[in-house]
C-alpha cells in the first residue's frame, strides 16, 4: 500500500513540473469553473445562483436578438421573467467554448448554448466578455443569439 502511495505521489508530482500550469491556463480554468457553476445553478432552477457569474453593476451589458438590458437588476429581472418555471429553463450546456484571454483581467468566450426542455430543445451561440475583479472573474457582456 505504501508502495502504491509513493508512485502516485511522485507521478502527480512529476506532472506538476512536467506540465506546469500557466498563468493563462489558471485563468482559463478559473473562467470554466464560473460557467460550470452557472450550468450547476441554472439546473437547479436557481437563477439568483446563476446570475453570480455576471457583474453585479449597472455597466453590464446583455444583448439577446434586437434587445440590450443594461445592468445586473434588469438581467436579473428578464431572466425571472422569461424563465418563471422549471420547465421553461430546461436543462442547460454549453460546449465548444474557445477561452481567449485579452491581458491578465480580461478575457473573451465564444461558445454554443443549449436547454433540453419537454417541448422544444432552443440552442444558439454565444459570446461573453470577462473581466477579473477581487473577487474573481465576472461576466460583463454577454452576446447571445
Amino acid at each position: 500500500m505504501k508502495r502504491l502511495f509513493l508512485v502516485i505521489t511522485f507521478s502527480l508530482l512529476f506532472i506538476g513540473i512536467a506540465f506546469p500550469q500557466t498563468k493563462d491556463d489558471k485563468a482559463k480554468n478559473e473562467i470554466k469553473k464560473v460557467m460550470d457553476t452557472q450550468v450547476i445553478a441554472w439546473n437547479n432552477g436557481d437563477i439568483d445562483g446563476f446570475m453570480k457569474g455576471y457583474w453585479n453593476s449597472p455597466e453590464l451589458t446583455f444583448v439577446s436578438g434586437t434587445n440590450v438590458t443594461k445592468g445586473w437588476q434588469p438581467t436579473l429581472e428578464r431572466y425571472k421573467k422569461g424563465y418563471d418555471s422549471k420547465a421553461k429553463m430546461g436543462t442547460l450546456t454549453f460546449s465548444d467554448l474557445e477561452i481567449t484571454l485579452l491581458g491578465k483581467d480580461s478575457a473573451v468566450v465564444l461558445g454554443k448554448w443549449a436547454l433540453q426542455r419537454e417541448k422544444d430543445n432552443p440552442k444558439g451561440l454565444f459570446t461573453l466578455t470577462f473581466r477579473k475583479f477581487k473577487d474573481g472573474w465576472r461576466i460583463i457582456l454577454d452576446h447571445t443569439s
